[in-house]
């Protein structure tokens, strides 16, 4: 994978399976490489959002992103707790946009919760 960010999308990917170490034994290496890839779509939809300088290009993905997930039997907070790890890892480094990108997630995160307040039935 190359990627500008590759070391701060390792840096996330490690912590979730920190914080989750089920993770690592349902997915193993497959899931792990999964989530890397996911996360550079993160990341292709922070740079999106950075170039239109526009945080609702990032949240009306991760609200998207979020239903699709949670149709499929995941919860909001897997996706939070993910984006979280971004922020942290993102806070670590001297990534470049890396404080838009912090502004994005947060603003994401906000979103999602306000969607599972007035839908209840997926968080």
């Amino acid at each position: 994978m190359e990627n500008k960010y590759k070391s701060v999308i390792d840096e996330a990917v490690g912590k979730l399976y920190d914080r989750y170490p089920e993770l690592d034994e349902k997915y193993g290496d497959t899931g792990r490489k999964k989530c890397c890839e996911d996360n550079i779509h993160h990341f292709n939809y922070l740079e999106s959002a950075a170039n239109a300088d526009e945080s609702k290009v990032f949240s009306d993905y991760a609200l998207w992103l979020n239903s699709v997930l949670v149709s499929r039997g995941m919860k909001s907070d897997h996706l939070i707790d993910n984006f979280k790890c971004i922020i942290e890892s993102l806070e670590e480094t001297d990534a470049e946009k890396g404080e838009v990108f912090t502004f994005y997630l947060k603003q994401a995160i906000k979103s999602i919760r306000t969607a599972d307040r007035e839908n209840p039935s997926s968080s």
